[in-house]
């Protein structure tokens, strides 16, 4: 999008292959078991979306052959937050994807007498401000729990820049 409110905001390119994994999971006559091997194939789609937004540097390494290879290489590690218990279902996608990376965890959720979110659980790697954070959350309401988790995140460290909000919105 280049609207400037949203300059950080990233769509999936909308594809026939993305349009068809959607019209399967919102399907009412979808198994359970499709549902969620349709709705894991979409979350890989957007972690990797995701990790082509992380900055890189170039890296040249020599071949099999004795050739150089011009490639790039991720200027720094990642880890994921998922947002308990819905973010926890998007953590195999980010497992898939990079090897090892390291998972934290936050749990807000809505107070009953004051509607507002209220943070309960935090637990996060220890090096977290030096990382880029993605934020796993499948579901996007009021949007309360992704603030008040990123407030969290900022408050331990992390720069603003440096977190990625992953969400399905199924």
């Amino acid at each position: 999008m280049s609207s400037e409110p949203y300059k950080n905001v990233y769509l999936l390119p909308q594809t026939n292959q993305l349009l068809g994994l959607y019209t399967i999971i919102r399907n009412k006559n979808t198994t359970r078991p499709d549902f969620i091997f349709y709705s894991d194939r979409i979350i890989r789609l957007l972690v990797e979306e995701g990790l082509n937004h992380l900055p890189v540097q170039k890296q040249i390494v020599e071949t099999e052959t004795n050739e150089n290879f011009e490639g790039v290489s991720f200027m720094g590690k990642i880890c994921g937050v998922s947002i308990v218990r819905a973010g926890e279902s998007m953590e195999q996608g980010l497992r898939d994807c990079c090897r090892s990376v390291r998972i934290g965890k936050i749990l807000i959720q809505r107070d009953e007498e004051t509607a507002l979110p209220k943070l309960f659980y935090e637990k996060l790697p220890e090096d977290i401000s030096k990382r880029y954070v993605f934020l796993l959350d499948p579901m996007l309401a009021t949007g309360g729990s992704a603030i008040m988790a990123t407030e969290v995140l900022i408050k331990r460290g992390v720069k603003p820049e440096r977190i990625f909000f992953l969400e399905l919105n199924l």
